[in-house]
C-alpha cells in the first residue's frame, strides 16, 4: 500500500492535479450495498466497516445477523466461521469480493494536494506492539 500511495504522490505532484483517497472498505461497500465488506487484515484479523467507521478485529468479533452479507477477500478467508454465525458468504468468484477502479473514482472526493493522502491505519505497527 505504502508503494502505491507513493507512486500517486509522486504522479500527482508530478502533474500538478490534486489527489483523494478512497479506502478498499468503502469501495467493496460500494460495489455490493448493504453487504459488510471484511479484508483480510493478516495477523488473523480483519478490516471491517461499522456504521461507516473502518475497524480492526478478530474474525470471531466480526458483528454478524443471519443472513448478513459479507464480502471481500476476509469474508472469503473466513468464510466458514462467518457462515457459522449466519453470514452468507457469496461464491469465491463472485465479482462482490473485489473492490473495483469505478467505485473507487465514483467515491473519490475532498480533492487536495498530493502530500496530504494518507494510508488508514487501524492497527499499532508491530515494532510498537512489542514495547
Amino acid at each position: 500500500m505504502r508503494i502505491g500511495l507513493a507512486t500517486v504522490r509522486g504522479l500527482a505532484l508530478a502533474l500538478g492535479v490534486p489527489a483523494a483517497g478512497v479506502s478498499t472498505l468503502d469501495a467493496l461497500a460500494a460495489g455490493a450495498p448493504g453487504a459488510l465488506p471484511v479484508v483480510d487484515a493478516k495477523r488473523r484479523e480483519v478490516f471491517v466497516l461499522l456504521d461507516g467507521e473502518p475497524r480492526c478485529l478478530v474474525p470471531a468479533e466480526v458483528p454478524v445477523t443471519p443472513g448478513t452479507i459479507c464480502v471481500g477477500d476476509g469474508a472469503r478467508r473466513y468464510r466458514e466461521l462467518l457462515e457459522t454465525a449466519g453470514a452468507v458468504v457469496p461464491p469465491d468468484e463472485s465479482e462482490l469480493h473485489l473492490p473495483r477502479a469505478r467505485f473507487h473514482a465514483a467515491l473519490a472526493r475532498d480533492f487536495g494536494p498530493a502530500e496530504l493522502v494518507e494510508p488508514l491505519y487501524l492497527r499499532l505497527p508491530d515494532a510498537e506492539r512489542a514495547a
